[in-house]
């Protein structure tokens, strides 16, 4: 795919209606540098929004992909093809965007339950209270891998080759679960102390 190519033909478009690219990113919600960007080549709309693009310039989504009008009404198949390519799209955003929620808050209910612990002393008083921060303190490691873990998609990498080495899928679900939240805590741990020993962090 010519990104160049498909940019000309973009801003070809937006001419052709008689807009500019401010005009043009507002109707999509979407910034004008972001608009700007596409039409000079130097990135690609998602998935998601390529829809919203075809309707507004009435082409098909072949086309904007290959950059150039090949036929003036878009193909009902390819309309219902593009969205469910766009739904996924947009779904597993939100899956990815869940998950980080979840995790953002774990790691900042621990730092607010080991900042507690640490300030006022109370982790010295019993052996419980001392766990319980080392806890938080680890777990607010294992929450920020976490996060880069799921923004970066390793996640689904690391699980497709577990598929492929250890029958991963053949596990139930909550022992996945706790696997992945042991192997998180251990790495973080380990990473703690190489931080602690080596960089005196």
């Amino acid at each position: 795919m010519d990104q160049t190519k498909v940019g000309g033909f973009l801003k070809e478009l937006r001419k052709g209606k008689g807009i500019t690219q401010e005009q043009f990113a507002e109707a999509l919600g979407v910034s004008g540098r972001t608009v700007s960007r596409w039409e000079t080549g130097n990135n690609m709309p998602d998935i998601s929004i390529l829809v919203d693009i075809a309707d507004f310039y009435d082409v098909s989504i072949p086309e904007i992909i290959n950059g150039e009008r090949k036929s003036e009404i878009m193909d009902e198949q390819e309309r219902k093809v593009a969205d469910s390519m766009a739904d996924y799209a947009t779904a597993e955003k939100e899956k990815i965007f869940k998950e980080m929620r979840i995790q953002s808050i774990m790691g900042a209910c621990a730092l607010v339950i080991y900042m507690i612990l640490h300030e006022t002393g109370a982790y010295m008083i019993n052996d419980v209270l001392g766990n319980i921060a080392l806890y938080c303190e680890t777990l607010v490691f294992v929450s920020v891998m976490l996060m880069a873990v799921y923004s970066t998609n390793a996640l689904s990498k690391l699980r497709n080759r577990s598929r492929k080495l250890l029958a991963f899928e053949s596990v139930p679900k909550p022992v996945r679960f706790v696997l992945a939240a042991v192997i998180a805590f251990c790495a973080a741990a380990i990473v703690k102390l190489v931080l602690v020993n080596i960089f005196g962090i």
